[in-house]
């Protein structure tokens, strides 16, 4: 067994590894530059004196190089990326950062029994204003487990923050709401819905930028459709040099406070100013 007590910082771990495999420095020297061979680059060779300064915890290893230990120890890169820093901060920061477009984000690797965060409204600094995909992970922050909000299946699934100047779907989604989007490349033919949650909305990545709502192809254009309680105008746009479908959503985790109320509107998206600092999921 590998040992996993953390002693003397990452480079005595890696070492610890090293001498449970029963290799040499230059052992590990000698397969990195297979590694390096079969990955056309020679900045995934690793000297014997390198390595000898990573243990020593005297230099600090490229991610070239850690692919390399990855490969030869039998550990995955993320794991091995962690010996030096918290991986999963990564994920808890993005969210506090309060970034200012909707953006796409990926939950891969998290836990299902961690918890969703949302990105909290300020009344100072910058507020995460237009849709985005989502970069980072979801980790907890709140007291609401992510695997009963999103189902972490691996289905072909994305994840996206709704900008909270963005109404296009309000008041059936929220701004500041995260969705869950199931991958497709095309907009269902027009039909008769009984209610507005039957009908499908869409994730769309334009030029500069996101929209999620509902949507109807129209020969070579497609058409961004808001909800009609919504302040927003509907959007034509070419399909699909002007915007291309991300998918589906399939699934909502929304506040039901801290909802701002949109001042004006400018380019079909509202303005909106967040009223306080606490909420609830």
């Amino acid at each position: 067994m590998i040992p996993t007590t953390v002693t003397k910082g990452p480079g005595e771990r890696l070492r610890r590894i090293r001498l449970h495999l029963g290799l040499t420095t230059r052992e590990v020297a000698r397969l990195s530059d297979s590694v390096a061979t079969q990955q056309l680059n020679g900045e995934f060779c690793i000297s014997h004196a390198r390595l000898v300064q990573v243990e020593n915890n005297g230099s600090l290893p490229s991610i070239y190089k850690l692919f390399t230990l990855s490969a030869i120890y039998g550990l995955t890169l993320p794991e091995l990326l962690a010996y030096y820093v918290d991986t999963e901060a990564a994920g808890r920061l993005h969210g506090s950062m309060q970034l200012a477009s909707t953006h796409l984000c990926s939950v891969e690797g998290t836990n299902q029994n961690q918890a969703a965060s949302l990105p909290r409204c300020s009344t100072g600094g910058a507020a995460a204003d237009n849709t985005t995909l989502i970069a980072g992970s979801l980790h907890a922050q709140s007291d609401m487990p992510l695997a009963t909000t999103l189902r972490l299946d691996g289905h072909k699934r994305r994840y996206a923050f709704i900008g909270r100047s963005d109404y296009t779907m309000y008041p059936l989604i929220r701004p500041g709401s995260f969705v869950e989007i199931d991958e497709c490349e095309k907009v269902a033919p027009p039909a008769v819905y009984r209610t507005e949650y039957d009908r499908p909305i869409y994730f769309l990545e334009l030029r500069t930028g996101y929209v999620c709502s509902w949507c109807q192809m129209s020969k070579d254009r497609i058409l961004s459709i808001p909800h009609p309680l919504s302040p927003c105008r509907a959007r034509s746009f070419v399909f699909p040099s002007e915007a291309e479908v991300i998918g589906r959503v399939t699934s909502i985790l929304m506040r039901l406070t801290e909802v701002s109320q949109p001042q004006k509107v400018g380019n079909g998206v509202p303005v909106a100013q967040a009223h306080g600092d606490s909420a609830k999921v």
